[in-house]
C-alpha cells in the first residue's frame, strides 16, 4: 500500500538513476542497465535487489491503453462518505477497489474523503455505474464526477531535492 510512513527511504545518484533508468524501461536487463550506468552488473543487480527489499521498487507493470480493455471513457469520482469513522472508510475503500470499473483509490483529507479513478466503456456506463453503484450506497453522503478528457503522466519522475534542514542518513547506510 502506497502511504506516508513518516520513513524516507536514503538513495544515493546511483540508485536515483537506476530508478530514473527503471521507470524509463523496466524490461531492460541488468547488463544492459549497468552498462548505461558505467557500473559491474553485480554492483548494479545488489543495487537493485537492495531498492526493492527497502520497498523503493515495489513491482513492475505493463502500461495498457484503457481503450484496448473496452474502457474508452476515464473520470475521477469525489466521494464523501458519512459518518466518518475508521470501519467506513475501510469498508467503503475495499469495496470500491473491488469494483470492475474502478482503477484506483484514494483516500483523502480534506473536503472529500475519496478520489475514485474510474474507467467504463461510454458516458452512458459511467452514468450506471453512478446510479446503479455509488448512489445506492448508504455510507455516501455525496459525490462528484470529472471527465478525463486527457492524460498526461511523467513515467520517470526523478528525485526531487531534499529539504534543508531536514536530517539525512548517516553515510554508508544505503
Amino acid at each position: 500500500m502506497f502511504g506516508m510512513t513518516g520513513i524516507i527511504p536514503y538513495m544515493d545518484e546511483l540508485d536515483s538513476e537506476i530508478i530514473r533508468l527503471l521507470q524509463t524501461d523496466a524490461r531492460q536487463s541488468n547488463r544492459e542497465l549497468a552498462r548505461t550506468l558505467g557500473v559491474a552488473p553485480s554492483t548494479c543487480l545488489e543495487r537493485v535487489r537492495a531498492l526493492t527489499r527497502r520497498g523503493v521498487i515495489r513491482g513492475y507493470h505493463a502500461e495498457i491503453n484503457p481503450a484496448a480493455l473496452n474502457r474508452g471513457v476515464q473520470a475521477m469520482v469525489s466521494v464523501q462518505v458519512r459518518p466518518l469513522s475508521r470501519a467506513v472508510i475501510d469498508t467503503f475503500k475495499s469495496s470500491a477497489s473491488a469494483m470492475p470499473e474502478v482503477l484506483s483509490v484514494f483516500v483523502l483529507g480534506g473536503g472529500d474523503d475519496f478520489l475514485l479513478h474510474v474507467a467504463v466503456q461510454d458516458l452512458d456506463h459511467l452514468h450506471a455505474f453512478l446510479l446503479d453503484r455509488l448512489s445506492k450506497r448508504r455510507e455516501i453522503a455525496g459525490f462528484r464526477t470529472s471527465v478525463i478528457f486527457q492524460q498526461v503522466h511523467d513515467t520517470a519522475p526523478s528525485r526531487l531535492p531534499d529539504v534543508p534542514g531536514h536530517p539525512q542518513p548517516p553515510a554508508g547506510t544505503t
